[in-house]
């Protein structure tokens, strides 16, 4: 008899989370869900439900910022999954936009903890479960086309990404010795409705509009979830996502001065 396997994703309840948490359901997985948003957590285990996976599904609400409500999710969400946790999905984040000096102490603030501290406690907390089910266990980290090279108009969702990019690559190697898969995605502008959201609070734009108006690629959802699959199934450290992705990836790494002048003329910063 195989063993179901078992997948618990922050930031489940909308979007690239739901995206994940649909896929991995529709191939037998036992699916935890972790949000704020319990309405989005109860839809999401709907449409798995709605696909026939509704009986291996869980939600927990809590906050990613909250250390000790990390380790209450994992251990119910453990509990629930009949003792393991196979991969812990840190895909939880929000976006924030526009010049430096035109973000609040509270937006930079609220950013820099959910994206990159959120990251941080989730692996600290699911480290000791995912020791268990090890070898083969993974982290999953969600980064960002953004952490490759710096996005104008985007200084400090850049950077938390940046560090999503170092935390993975660091702790490739420091879990190494535990058999545990770290793993991060690099997605471009991906059609969540995250894109229908303001980049920041001093613009009614949302984002989906500046990224249309730029002719700017827009990755289906779809993708992500795929590659998630194949990131944890895999052995690339990073996953690039879109064909923009790549193409940054490249330029960046062949063509520095190009990249470089390329983003000086980018258009006008997200927000502004």
């Amino acid at each position: 008899m195989s063993v179901r396997k078992a997948i618990f994703i922050t930031g489940g309840g909308s979007g690239i989370g739901r995206a994940i948490a649909e896929y991995f359901a529709g191939r037998g997985w036992f699916v935890g869900l972790g949000d704020i948003d319990l309405a989005g957590m109860q839809e999401t285990q709907a449409r798995i439900g709605d696909a026939g996976h509704g009986g291996f599904t869980f939600a927990h609400r809590f906050d990613v910022r909250d250390r000790e409500a990390w380790t209450q999710a994992l251990d119910a969400f453990s509990m629930a999954s009949g003792g393991r946790i196979d991969v812990l999905a840190n895909n939880a984040g929000i976006p924030l936009g526009g010049a430096l000096d035109t973000n609040t102490t509270e937006e930079i603030e609220r950013c820099l903890d959910i994206n990159l501290k959120g990251v941080l406690f989730g692996a600290q907390a699911a480290l000791p479960h995912l020791k268990k089910t090890a070898p083969g266990s993974c982290l999953l980290n969600t980064a960002s086309v953004a952490g490759i090279y710096g996005t104008s108009g985007a200084s400090v969702y850049s950077a938390t990404k940046f560090g999503v990019r170092a935390i993975t690559e660091a702790l490739d190697a420091e879990w190494a010795e535990f058999g545990i898969e770290v793993r991060d995605l690099m997605p471009w502008f991906i059609d969540t409705p995250l894109l229908d959201k303001t980049p920041n609070q001093g613009t009614n734009e949302s984002i989906r509009n500046r990224v249309s108006e730029g002719g700017l690629e827009i990755v289906p959802v779809l993708d992500v979830a795929q590659a998630a699959w194949d990131a944890v199934h895999g052995n690339r450290l990073h996953t690039l996502v879109g064909k923009s992705a790549r193409r940054t990836a490249l330029f960046a790494r062949w063509m520095p001065g190009r990249m470089r002048k390329a983003a000086r003329q980018s258009t006008r910063p997200l927000g502004n």
